[in-house]
């Protein structure tokens, strides 16, 4: 307890521990004196006020208080406002953690601060060389054999509908119309639309032929021989 012989007295621990609540009283020890008023102020000193009630005896107040820093906290005389004026009021606050180190649970000075320690986003970024390197190598890969996919498609579609089944003309158009795809995969859009003199012009002799067919057989009424599937196919890998 501390004490000091004077009207009004605290009565308080020795110890309030760092972070924690605890009660301190304000009494009037003579008890031909009024009781104190209440302190007004959300503060006590040092120490954080958390609540008042009166005493059962109403000679005085219990205060809650928080200490929210450590080492001995000191709470000066206060006028309370009628010519009373309480004594000085010291509690230690013993730490929690060690002076300086990390802040846990409540704080503890200026010095319980975390230390500064922001992320290695730079050398956290090496990391994903790799997984780029990987991305990059998978993405080329399927970019080169797109190509190759389109003409095996383009290759068995063709295959299923050639020769034409019958000589009319949805079978021609639709036998045509693959021959055309097979042509854009195999040399670019631009094939589409070559005639004999550009497949002269490549040597790509069964196509002129295919051209040849297609154009009497859809447009003529009278198909010649189509030439066979070997020879349209070979003429293709050979270029």
């Amino acid at each position: 307890m501390v004490s000091l012989n004077a009207a009004p007295i605290w009565t308080a621990p020795k110890e309030l521990p760092f972070g924690t609540l605890g009660t301190v009283e304000l009494r009037e020890a003579d008890p031909s004196r009024p009781a104190p008023p209440r302190p007004g102020d959300d503060r006590l000193g040092p120490l954080e006020l958390r609540g008042a009630e009166p005493l059962s005896d109403g000679r005085g107040w219990r205060l809650t208080v928080q200490a929210l820093q450590p080492g001995t906290q000191v709470v000066a005389p206060m006028d309370l406002g009628d010519g009373q004026v309480t004594p000085e009021l010291r509690i230690a606050v013993p730490r929690t953690t060690p002076f300086g180190a990390p802040w846990v649970g409540v704080g503890g000075g200026q010095e319980d601060i975390l230390p500064l320690a922001p992320f290695p986003w730079g050398w956290a970024s090496l990391l994903l060389l790799p997984v780029f390197a990987l991305l990059w190598a998978g993405i080329h890969f399927w970019q080169r054999g797109s190509s190759k996919r389109t003409m095996k498609r383009a290759q068995s579609a063709f295959r299923r509908h050639w020769p034409p089944p019958n000589w009319e003309r949805p079978a021609l158009d639709q036998a045509h119309l693959l021959g055309r795809e097979l042509l854009a995969a195999r040399f670019g859009e631009e094939a589409r639309s070559w005639g004999t003199a550009e497949c002269h012009r490549r040597h790509l002799t069964p196509w002129v032929h295919w051209v040849q067919a297609m154009d009497e057989g859809r447009f003529g009424g009278h198909p010649s021989q189509f030439p066979s599937l070997e020879a349209l196919l070979r003429c293709l890998e050979a270029r």
